[in-house]
């Protein structure tokens, strides 16, 4: 056994793996990505990850969760919904964008093998954790900025639905001016709110 694996333990030693076999993903792409190569970045042996993932499938689903909620983003309070959504959506630009490009490109052999899709991975991913999205619409509601009748799950999550759509169509940042025509044009308007624009006209 690698002496670094006597060294680490517990939670050192298993952010170790996950970040190791991020890098292999990101450098080999899933298909070349082996074990015995995590293993060695990582500076241990084969039987540690065996003793914590069942496989390739499991640890490589474990290390993007564990990179995208490394990555959480601060969530705004500005009391505004428009604020708010722009606000994160600006920082998902700068913050996620390189991770959600990177997944895109590299897990498609993961899906295949699994028998999965990208949204089956983001639901686990998420774990059913409270997300940023539904603490900005919750305030929303709580203001009474937005009718909770007009929220349906669809509605909820349409301007980060089509953000995302963006980054996916890109494998890159959205432009800023996009984001704004998401949320003017067609998030506020699905939930009964005028934009700004709209106001003015």
């Amino acid at each position: 056994m690698h002496p670094e694996a006597t060294r680490r333990r517990g939670a050192a030693l298993e952010a170790a793996l996950l970040e190791a076999a991020w890098a292999e993903l990101v450098e080999r792409g899933y298909g070349a990505l082996t074990l015995e190569g995590v293993a060695q970045r990582a500076g241990t042996s084969r039987p540690v990850i065996a003793r914590r993932w069942a496989g390739k499938a499991e640890l490589v689903s474990a290390a993007a969760v564990h990179v995208l909620w490394q990555e959480r983003m601060e969530v705004p309070d500005t009391g505004s919904l428009r604020e708010d959504t722009i606000t994160l959506l600006r920082e998902a630009n700068e913050k996620r964008v390189d991770a959600t490009a990177l997944l895109t490109a590299h897990l498609g052999d993961y899906f295949r093998e699994t028998g999965t899709n990208p949204a089956e991975f983001r639901d686990a991913a998420i774990g059913g954790r409270t997300t940023s999205v539904d603490v900005i619409v919750d305030r929303a509601v709580a203001r009474g900025e937005v009718d909770p009748e007009l929220l349906t799950p669809r509605r909820r999550t349409l301007a980060f639905d089509l953000f995302r759509h963006e980054v996916l169509m890109r494998l890159g940042r959205v432009p800023d001016e996009v984001i704004v025509e998401i949320v003017d044009d067609l998030y506020l308007p699905a939930l009964g709110l005028r934009p700004p624009r709209a106001r003015e006209a």
